[in-house]
């Protein structure tokens, strides 16, 4: 078996997820009887923990429409101008229970959609 270099072993690990990193130097510190350090061990998760993180933040959102509430005139204007639905449309999508009236939007674009929604009295969800 030829003889890694540490930048080959780096690479490999970075590979690992943490747990996989976490039984490695489980099994690492069995096999040489020591115990790693504990500023190395948070030097090693926070560098793959980087990674992970990035992995799991959603960058698509889309707006539903809960419930159109009181003022079910101007949620229906709104919609319209979140959209390019005509008139007839954007009523029977407002009609329509957990209607999804923005897909796959931005964070920004939906939060803003929320906030547009709400203000005209609806009842909204990102998901």
């Amino acid at each position: 078996m030829a003889k890694l270099s540490q930048d080959e072993l780096i690479e490999a690990f970075k590979e690992l997820t943490l747990i996989e990193l976490s039984d490695f130097v489980k099994k690492f510190e069995e096999v040489f009887e020591v115990t790693a350090a504990a500023p190395v061990a948070a030097a090693a998760v926070s560098g793959a923990a980087a990674p992970a993180e990035e992995v799991e933040e959603k960058t698509e959102f889309d707006v539903v429409l809960k419930s159109a509430g009181d003022k079910k005139i101007q949620v229906i204007k709104e919609v319209r101008s979140l959209t390019s639905l005509g008139l007839g449309e954007a009523k029977a999508l407002v009609e329509t229970a957990d209607a999804k009236v923005l897909e796959g939007a931005n964070k920004e674009a939906a939060d803003k959609a929320k906030a547009s929604l709400e203000a005209a009295g609806a009842t909204v969800e990102l998901v």
